[in-house]
């Protein structure tokens, strides 16, 4: 079992530019290069990282506790920066990363994005991260579907059936381009984030299923995550749904002693406990 995991989401935009010089459309305008593209799914080549959500857990006397969650986007850096600051964690924990549908598309674009800006990401070679079948970089979608695409259900449809609050009204995956186009960047960013959240707790349900955790564990760690939202919630009000369903329970027999939420380390709220890719000058809130 690895000591900590990375929980960790893009959302993307088509890369204009990088089409238009692989499409001989050089000199057009976005407009023109946008339309040859129409409504085609780009090919992984041809995207552009415009957030990277993360969550970072460690494991704590016997249970997962979250150490930060975020969801910086271009709005606040450069996606070179992005993704620097995020393969540098990498590099810095060598985790287990976990995705919903990484294997296909995160991990792949995360890595053709770093060789367009010439960023050295020998971190993401630490450990058989692009081994689709060992459980380094734990693609959900894929395990849970046992590899066959006629088994796999969409992250929304698993949460929902596991009692979990799921996707966010209002935006899409497929509502990030315009959202990107309006500058609604911040609202992409909580999208994400709570698509992080979501995949963090089907991953913990995944782990109690195939005993990697004890009932008692599961329970303390979504305790863990329970506590971690409820501490940031007046500044990040997109995570109040995690109080629906199944969380409330959880919250709610915080206070009692078969309940309670275990001792968390202190560096829970520390200055340098940022996520992946936060710029060192400006904490998030």
């Amino acid at each position: 079992m690895p000591d900590s995991v990375i929980v960790w989401d893009i959302e993307t935009v088509p890369d204009l530019k990088g089409f238009a010089a692989a499409n001989g459309l050089e000199g057009k305008s976005d407009d023109e290069v946008r339309e040859v593209i129409g409504d085609q799914f780009p090919k992984l080549i041809f995207h552009s990282v415009v957030c990277i959500g993360a969550l970072i857990a460690e494991r704590h006397e016997g249970f997962w506790h979250v150490r930060v969650t975020g969801a910086p986007h271009i709005g606040e850096r450069s996606e070179k920066e992005l993704i620097e600051g995020f393969v540098g964690k990498i590099a810095e924990l060598e985790p287990q990363l976990i995705t919903f549908n990484g294997s296909s598309f995160d991990l792949p674009v995360l890595r053709y994005r770093a060789m367009v800006h010439q960023i050295a990401a020998p971190g993401l070679f630490a450990r058989p991260y692009f081994n689709r079948y060992t459980d380094d970089a734990l693609d959900l979608c894929d395990a849970l579907a046992s590899f066959s695409s006629r088994a796999r259900g969409t992250l929304h449809e698993i949460c929902r059936v596991l009692g979990l609050p799921g996707k966010i009204e209002g935006i899409s995956g497929a509502m990030v381009e315009s959202f990107h186009r309006e500058g609604r960047l911040r609202e992409v960013a909580e999208y994400c984030e709570t698509d992080v959240i979501n995949t963090y707790r089907v991953w913990l349900r995944y782990q109690l299923f195939r005993g990697g955790a004890t009932p008692e564990q599961f329970k303390a760690s979504e305790r863990d995550l329970a506590a971690h939202i409820r501490e940031r919630i007046a500044s990040k009000p997109h995570l109040a749904g995690f109080f629906d369903h199944q969380t409330d329970d959880v919250v709610r027999t915080a206070d009692q002693p078969d309940g309670a939420v275990p001792s968390r380390p202190e560096d829970r709220s520390a200055p340098d406990a940022k996520v992946p890719g936060e710029a060192e000058t400006k904490p998030r809130d």
